[in-house]
């Protein structure tokens, strides 16, 4: 024998985001990269899929080890709302996804109620953000296909464009750094963000009360200089039912250990941390028993 020391295998670790364009891919590329030269044990593979609708069947049959997941998907899917519920287990709180549309700055439409009968484009078909769009609108009484010409994306990078020509009056979509609306932002006629109302915000609530208030900060988009304050909720890496609690663990050390990484390559990944993840989880026994280990051995659950 050599006496070298063999290199400890790799563990494969597939990721589910969703189509391309979308912030989901951004965000589990960023992560991919940063848990890998954090653990070089560990090879995370982000996957393009659907979007949320689909990594949820796909992480039960484990077709998926981790994925990420929209906030009112995995709301309804751990829940059990229209399903029977998930035995998924939640990894680490990804970031806050407030609701809002976005049109051109130079648009006549100002107010939600102002883009019913227009044509509206809501995300692409698999994805959580149309999910988020259906519990805000019907908190106001109000149905996406019904009052709106709802156009639905075969990829969200789609989107953006619609919006600048004028084939479409608006963009629903959420978050911090969303790509879809730095695209609209940047474009020629600039962008004009459109979000719930004070009096509509507590309307959506009264009905949906699991979503929380959250605000985008000012400057969080281009030509954005005032705060917007909307409705949303936090997005999840979920795992499938049976992912080993010690690859939970390491998982979770090699996210957390990486924090400052993944906020300097990504801003809504700032919102990625260990003490987050334990204060957005619904319930302590959603989150993955190899997470929550690694939790309290740092003193954070």
């Amino acid at each position: 024998m050599s006496g070298a020391t063999a290199a400890q295998p790799k563990t494969s670790v597939s990721l589910g985001t969703a189509t391309p364009g979308g912030g989901f891919p951004l965000y589990g590329g960023v992560v991919a990269e940063v848990i890998n030269a954090t653990d070089a044990t560990l090879g995370v593979v982000p996957h393009n899929t659907k979007g949320s609708t689909e990594n949820v069947p796909l992480l039960e049959a484990g077709q998926l080890d981790i994925a990420l997941v929209q906030g009112e998907v995995a709301y309804e899917a751990l829940s059990g709302i229209g399903r029977p519920p998930a035995h998924l287990k939640i990894v680490a709180a990804m970031y806050s996804t407030p609701g809002m549309f976005v049109v051109r700055a130079d648009s006549p439409h100002r107010t939600i109620q102002d883009l019913r009968g227009k044509p509206v484009a809501f995300g692409a078909k698999g994805s959580g953000l149309v999910i988020l769009a259906r519990y805000v609108l019907d908190g106001l009484g109000l149905d996406p296909d019904r009052d709106f010409q709802a156009v639905y994306l075969d990829r969200a990078g789609d989107g953006p464009a619609m919006v600048i020509d004028g084939r479409v009056a608006a963009l629903w979509g959420g978050g911090i750094g969303w790509p879809g609306f730095k695209a609209v932002a940047v474009g020629p006629a600039g962008a004009r963000f459109i979000a719930p109302s004070v009096a509509e915000a507590s309307r959506i609530r009264a009905k949906h009360a699991f979503l929380k208030p959250l605000t985008v900060a000012a400057d969080s988009y281009p030509g954005q200089r005032e705060p917007i304050a909307s409705l949303g909720s936090w997005s999840f890496i979920l795992a499938r039912p049976n992912l080993p609690d010690d690859l939970g663990s390491r998982l979770a050390r090699a996210l957390h250990r990486g924090e400052r990484a993944l906020g300097e390559r990504l801003a809504q990944a700032r919102e990625t941390t260990a003490a987050n993840t334990a204060a957005a989880a619904p319930r302590p026994e959603l989150i993955h028993p190899g997470v929550m280990r690694y939790l309290r051995d740092a003193s954070i659950a």
